[in-house]
């Protein structure tokens, strides 16, 4: 399927409201060596439409661990959950940032599934984490 075509203005919409942070690990775009993708929470394979309501900003690598799942395993029950949506969710709802703010934890079956399927702690996103909360740049707001 030919990849959906979002118009520059739409994407400079999506980062202006994730003020530049994947919506799902958090990272920051400011600090990464790689663009980030503005992407349809629900595929265009799914349906999904290139509306404001159904993109998203991700890092590249949630973005391929995502690729058109909206569904993972929540490790402690087994069961099928939904991935943490960020238009209809609330991160602060899913996840919490460990003590050292290094690792993102998920407190709801939906954030153990995004964690885990993610990996929101790769251990390149967890080292600069640490770098960054030692200048004061992380987590972001």
């Amino acid at each position: 399927m030919p990849r959906a075509n979002i118009p520059n203005a739409l994407k400079n919409q999506v980062i202006d409201r994730a003020s530049g942070c994947c919506e799902f690990c958090r990272a920051q775009l400011r600090f990464s060596p790689n663009s980030f993708h503005v992407e349809h929470h629900i595929p265009v394979s799914r349906g999904g439409t290139s509306t404001i309501d159904n993109l998203t900003l991700a890092c590249p690598q949630c973005n391929l661990h995502k690729a058109t799942k909206t569904e993972a395993v929540d490790p402690v029950s087994e069961q099928v959950v939904p991935l943490f949506n960020p238009r209809q969710m609330n991160w602060f709802e899913h996840f919490v940032w460990s003590d050292d703010t290094a690792q993102m934890l998920g407190i709801t079956p939906t954030g153990r599934a995004t964690v885990e399927l993610l990996q929101t702690n790769r251990e390149n996103l967890v080292n600069l984490r640490q770098v960054l909360r030692q200048l004061n740049l992380h987590p972001p707001d």
